[in-house]
């Protein structure tokens, strides 16, 4: 039977003081093997590769958010009032586009966008991508979109 004067002594183990000189037996590494310099200090960021690019950069298409953000190229975008060169039933294309000069050459590879801004005065054929109020705005003009 356990009573109070019987029970067991309970010692918690005490932690070991580290770094407090080499006569404590626990100084110079101070546990961390013989390893010095960046691997012995306490933080170190978990991306960090010894001061080569991260991973997370060699591969720009596949980011994150905030600082290691996508950078995806955006759409040109263009309005009704670019249109206005464009004779009635025109075709309007990227390439139409960039021969008029409303677009600059690298459109093709980042693409250009129709949006909702001024008025349709004339009948487009119209092959680029375009928002839901311009595509809206072209059929009600007559004109349309492939």
């Amino acid at each position: 039977m356990i009573t109070l004067n019987n029970l067991p002594k309970i010692k918690q183990k005490t932690k070991k003081r580290l770094g407090r000189g080499t006569g404590s037996g626990a100084g110079a590494k101070s546990g961390r093997g013989t390893t010095r310099h960046q691997k012995a200090r306490e933080k170190i960021a978990i991306w960090f590769e010894g001061g080569q690019n991260r991973v997370i950069k060699k591969f720009p298409l596949l980011r994150g958010k905030e600082k290691n953000k996508s950078k995806r190229l955006k759409p040109y975008l263009i309005n009704f009032q670019h249109l206005r060169s464009f004779p009635e039933n025109a075709e309007v294309t990227i390439e139409t586009l960039i021969e008029k000069e409303i677009v600059p050459s690298d459109a093709k590879r980042t693409g250009i966008k129709l949006v909702n801004v001024g008025h349709v005065e004339k009948k487009f054929l119209v092959k680029i991508a375009a928002s839901r109020q311009a595509k809206l705005n072209i059929i009600k003009a007559g004109g349309k979109i492939i």
